[in-house]
């Protein structure tokens, strides 16, 4: 069978279960979009209005659905415009493929017009990526690509292909897809020492980051955390992995965790981390983190072992893997007293916010209360996005999208989009600041072109809310450059881009609100009015241990 290379670009997405495509045409990638407009029944593509749009979108794809997102960008500026998102993916193990066209072959290294290496841009925020200038080996490119973003720990691959060998002929042999399935080869002495671990312990608490939803290893985590019968905190990205209304769930750990969490990973002399990297934004000072406690680390990534934190032992291996066997060999712990320690601090440290008036969190909370329950939640970057960590309830894996690694401000609209295409059966809600708005508010016609009907709860505070909260808390309140209080009616400009908006002051309005928003089947925009000195809380401040965690009730007592 003689193809072109655009054909073989399409028929491969094909061979690879793809539905849905991303992206932004231009003069590099022409090719690849005229064989695409033939496939158009096949394969649905999403004209976003950037090509950031279109690289958040493929993330948001990935991680509601478990599958491979993929974008595409033609050469020059299309592909610089996906390096946030690539990165972003990369920062939280998010499998996308990322294609580009460039100019010919002949033109690369010429400063070409719209020429530029974006191999070599995007190698250190990508798991692998390739210049394709042979057409025979575009086809196995493409499938090593997929194999590569879905296997061990994911991540995005890019391949960047020349517009010469789009148009060039050869010969293409369909291949089904390569099964990618997580090894079962772990080592038995870590097992062992595992096992003895948790044995001797008296106090343990489990801490799950974003590796227990990539490894779709929640099954196995509940079945754990009963069987050793301990306290079980997350990380930001570990929302969804363990239900979150269960008794043993403690919330969030790290700056901007629950005291219960906090105090747990301080005070526990075994600390379970399941999926999780140590992020900085969970451990704080890092010489006093878990300082009571040996650590046992299961990752499947070896060079997370040791990197952040020093551990006392770790197993290597994906997590669903590592749990299955721990389960099969542990007996069934008894810790109560423990328990009993860890629930007289959530019921002595609740999450709290204003009893009366608009806030975050009681936006948060309604929409919990309105989906109830069942929803995508997806988030920008910010104080938002800790309020929906820490008042929505989630109970799946796959239902919080979130930028962790990166703190991508203008990811969360992309990625609505991505995750309500691949998920359609979902209501799909994005919580964004003001700030985050403003970064990539033009996707709003993209969900309005498209009838991607996703919800955006703009929780409005005229400020760069986090910023300005470290200003006020370490900066002795010298608000540089955080004020946004302007004449952009955000309102105006949903309806302007063909999307609905209201506009909420009160809790009565934004109950309304949303309620008819479940109800449109179209983009909806809620624009929530709020004060711009709420603060997230509790907090652990920069360099500090997690048991100086603090709250505004904290710093009363102290002035």
């Amino acid at each position: 069978m003689q193809l072109t290379g655009a054909e073989i670009v399409v028929e491969c997405l094909k061979e690879q279960g793809v539905d849905t495509v991303f992206g932004y045409p231009g003069g590099a990638i022409l090719n690849v979009y005229d064989e695409l407009y033939k496939h158009s029944n096949e394969i649905r593509h999403i004209l976003t209005s950037h090509e950031q749009g279109a690289a958040h979108a493929a993330d948001g794809y990935a991680r509601a659905t478990g599958k491979v997102g993929v974008c595409f960008a033609t050469s020059g500026p299309g592909a610089t415009n996906l390096v946030t998102g690539i990165a972003t993916a990369y920062m939280d193990s998010i499998p996308i493929v990322a294609i580009t066209c460039n100019v010919g072959v002949s033109l690369l290294g010429k400063d070409s017009f719209q020429e530029i290496d974006i191999a070599g841009i995007t190698m250190p925020i990508t798991k692998h990526n390739y210049i394709v200038k042979d057409i025979t080996q575009l086809a196995d490119t493409i499938r090593k690509s997929f194999v590569i973003a879905k296997k061990g720990r994911p991540g995005p691959v890019l391949i960047d292909i020349p517009k010469d060998i789009t148009g060039a002929v050869t010969e293409y042999t369909p291949k089904p897809a390569t099964e990618v399935v997580p090894s079962q080869d772990i080592d038995e002495k870590d097992l062992e020492t595992a096992l003895a671990m948790i044995r001797r312990s008296k106090r343990p608490f489990i801490c799950v980051g974003g590796g227990a939803i990539l490894s779709d290893a929640s099954e196995e985590l509940y079945k754990f955390a009963r069987k050793v019968d301990a306290p079980v905190a997350d990380t930001l990205m570990g929302h969804g992995a363990f239900p979150e209304t269960d008794e043993l769930y403690t919330g969030m750990v790290g700056m901007h965790g629950t005291k219960a969490s906090d105090y747990g990973v301080d005070e526990c002399d075994l600390l379970i981390v399941a999926g999780a990297r140590f992020s900085d934004r969970v451990t704080g000072n890092v010489n006093e983190f878990a300082k009571n406690a040996e650590i046992l680390q299961f990752d499947i990534d070896a060079a997370e072992m040791n990197k952040n934190v020093l551990i006392t032992e770790g197993v290597i291996g994906d997590l669903k893997v590592i749990l299955e066997k721990i389960n099969s060999q542990l007996e069934q712990q008894d810790h109560s007293q423990w328990k009993e320690k860890i629930q007289s601090y959530k019921e002595k440290y609740p999450l709290v916010y204003p009893a009366e008036g608009l806030s975050g969190p009681w936006v948060v909370e309604e929409i919990y209360r309105q989906t109830k329950g069942d929803a995508i939640i997806v988030t920008e970057v910010g104080q938002h996005q800790m309020w929906a960590a820490q008042f929505y309830q989630f109970t799946e894996p796959r239902t919080f999208l979130t930028s962790g690694g990166l703190g991508t401000m203008g990811y969360g609209l992309g990625a609505s989009i991505g995750a309500k295409m691949g998920r359609p059966d979902k209501m799909v809600v994005n919580i964004a600041g003001d700030g985050c708005l403003r970064m990539n508010m033009n996707e709003i016609a993209t969900a309005a072109r498209n009838s991607v009907p996703v919800i955006e709860v703009v929780i409005n505070n005229h400020v760069l809310g986090m910023v300005r909260q470290w200003q006020d808390l370490f900066y002795g309140q010298r608000y540089s450059q955080t004020v946004l209080n302007d004449a952009v009616d955000f309102v105006k400009l949903a309806e302007a881009m063909g999307a609905v908006g209201y506009r909420a002051q009160t809790r009565e309005e934004f109950q309304k609100a949303f309620a008819k928003a479940l109800t449109l089947g179209r983009p909806v925009l809620i624009d929530c009015q709020i004060d711009k000195d709420e603060k997230v809380w509790p907090m652990v401040a920069p360099g500090a241990a997690l048991r100086d965690a603090f709250d505004e009730a904290d710093m009363k007592k102290a002035d």
